[in-house]
């Protein structure tokens, strides 16, 4: 379903260049891009993640076309934003994840990999940015933080993508300290969403979270935030996401090697129906799947007598 509407809006294209006589016109690009920008309904509910991850490249090559035919189109710009970070996180880290006892050189290879696309990703959100804030994308990259006190309520969902995509990079490039020097602002993007909309889509903004207040308190971290944010994502997920329970476990449970605490709440992630909410469909298959193979791997991640109590 998602390669045939890709193809068939490419078939729109050439059919406007044609008609034109010349290269692809702005306006044809632009209407295709507003139909493969807004197709993230097919995605979301698609019930095959093999189906996804080999059409996903070629949608976004596609987009990338367009995006170049149609310099201000920002809904293209953050649907490519939106479809790299889906790409390199749902399938390249967890392929990384899957092999890193067993091939050590290739799980880096595709975290690499997964690294740049993030980063490509970045790139096409500051796009989008600044296409309603001029300049804000490399004021933001240089450290300042004052653009993201222009942005209002509608900017959220750029916000939210330029974080995650940035944020994946990072966590991918802790060996380089210019990367971890953008922490700080990673935080402020997503300090500022939330503060502009804390339930935007069903509690992504809290599961964000989740990862910077699990850090060290000597880094800003709280267990106790943390927390508050695992609670909250999972309330305004209707409790139908697989995705927070997860990312708990990994950023929470694993740091203070809680196992029973891990192991319980990836059940909980397991036992989540994929089939209960439609819109959800493939972003639980993906998390589920996540959490099993974290489930097999748990004795790579823990050292020591679980002393700790199992989250209630």
């Amino acid at each position: 379903m998602v390669r045939s509407r890709a193809a068939g809006a490419l078939a729109v294209v050439l059919a406007a260049a044609a008609a034109g006589g010349c290269s692809l016109s702005e306006f044809a690009a632009s209407k295709v891009g507003d139909t493969l920008a807004a197709g993230g309904a097919g995605w979301s509910s698609e019930e095959d993640p093999e189906l996804v991850r080999e059409a996903l490249p070629f949608a976004l090559k596609l987009m990338e076309s367009l995006a170049a035919e149609a310099p201000r189109h920002r809904p293209l710009r953050l649907g490519l934003c939106r479809g790299f970070v889906s790409y390199a996180a749902g399938f390249l880290e967890t392929d990384a994840e899957a092999i890193d006892a067993t091939d050590f050189e290739r799980a880096r290879a595709l975290r690499e990999r997964a690294r740049k696309l993030h980063l490509r990703a970045r790139g096409y959100c500051f796009d989008a940015l600044d296409l309603a804030h001029s300049g804000a994308g490399a004021r933001l990259l240089s450290g300042d933080e004052r653009p993201l006190q222009e942005l209002e309520q509608r900017d959220v969902e750029v916000l939210y993508w330029t974080g995650a995509a940035w944020g994946s990079a990072v966590a991918l490039g802790l060996d380089r300290p210019e990367m971890v020097a953008d922490l700080p602002m990673v935080r402020a993007v997503f300090e500022r969403a939330l503060k502009l909309d804390e339930t935007f889509d069903h509690g992504a903004l809290h599961e964000a979270m989740i990862v910077f207040d699990s850090m060290p308190a000597m880094m800003g971290g709280s267990y106790e935030r943390a927390r508050t944010h695992y609670e909250r994502a999972v309330e305004l997920s209707g409790a139908a996401r697989a995705s927070p329970h997860v990312t708990w476990a990994r950023s929470s449970a694993v740091p203070r090697q809680a196992r029973r605490e891990f192991e319980e709440v990836l059940a909980r992630a397991v036992a989540i129906d994929p089939e209960a909410v439609a819109a959800e469909r493939m972003a639980n298959l993906l998390a589920q799947a996540r959490a099993r193979l974290l489930l097999e791997r748990a004795a790579d991640f823990f050292f020591a007598e679980d002393t700790s109590e199992v989250l209630e």
